[in-house]
């Protein structure tokens, strides 16, 4: 005669520790979910409603709590629009690089490139110089050429983008805003006598910056230059290049003298 079979508790137990698991495990991922939902949806209303630091804050828990949740990506996407709001362009840079280092393929990298731009030619362009008058040339032009870069990659990759068109009318500024510094420093040199120093300072600014209303300065810089290094010959050749891509530039006697800090 066989002995009575043993109730099973060993294998009771074990399933009821495994509901208690899964349910818990399901209870974590429900929590998760509301808990990136929420943070984004108090991020983009704070954003819609021009609090941007409260977004900020909001955007960067999501981010550091969910890094791999579905609302991430477009906080990271705002993240960089509300730091350029709220007067941080470094910030809003550094995102933006962040993004396309680890999204290289991403259908947004254009909107990427675009504030990057946007948030270095800021400083390039505000009341502030144009109520005091201030002589952007004079000013070492680091945002200017990382805008002007971000902008040219954008228009080069992404020709058709909604963003292109903006995107170029603010790189003829640029253009010219560096042209004029090149200028600026080409002076400096002239006023001192190393001619050679300014004339080279001048080539590479008619070479790289072809089309800017200051290359018309830059030629004449190079006719100048080369009249005091006794080369009449490739004198006149710039002159005539003057003459003939910039016949209404004015044409002044002597290379201008400016006030120098340096």
């Amino acid at each position: 005669m066989l002995p009575p079979r043993r109730f099973p508790w060993r294998v009771v137990v074990t399933a009821l520790m495994l509901i208690v698991l899964l349910s818990a495990c399901g209870k974590n991922n429900r929590d998760a979910r509301s808990g990136a939902e929420e943070l984004f949806e108090r991020g983009t209303k704070s954003m819609n409603g021009g609090n941007y630091t409260n977004a900020i804050g909001y955007y960067e828990g999501l981010e550091a709590r969910y890094p791999f949740s579905n609302q991430t990506k477009q906080a990271q996407l705002n993240l960089i629009y509300c730091y350029y709001k709220n007067g941080e362009p470094d910030a809003a840079v550094d995102a933006a690089i962040q993004f396309e280092r680890e999204n290289p393929i991403h259908p947004r990298v254009d909107y990427v490139l675009y504030m990057r731009g946007l948030a270095m030619f800021a400083p390039e362009h505000n009341m502030f110089h144009r109520v005091f008058g201030l002589d952007l040339a004079r000013r070492p032009p680091v945002n200017a050429r990382e805008s002007f870069s971000a902008f040219s990659r954008l228009v080069q990759r992404y020709p058709e983008s909604r963003y292109a068109p903006d995107s170029r009318q603010r790189m003829v500024f640029l253009r010219d805003r560096l042209a004029r510094h090149e200028n600026f420093v080409a002076e400096y040199y002239y006023e001192r006598g190393a001619f050679v120093a300014a004339l080279n300072r001048a080539k590479y600014t008619v070479e790289n910056f072809e089309g800017a209303p200051a290359v018309a300065d830059s030629l004449f810089i190079m006719v100048s230059s080369y009249e005091k290094l006794g080369m009449q010959d490739l004198a006149a050749d710039a002159r005539r290049v003057l003459d003939q891509n910039y016949p209404d530039a004015a044409k002044p006697k002597a290379v201008k003298k400016r006030f120098f800090f340096f």
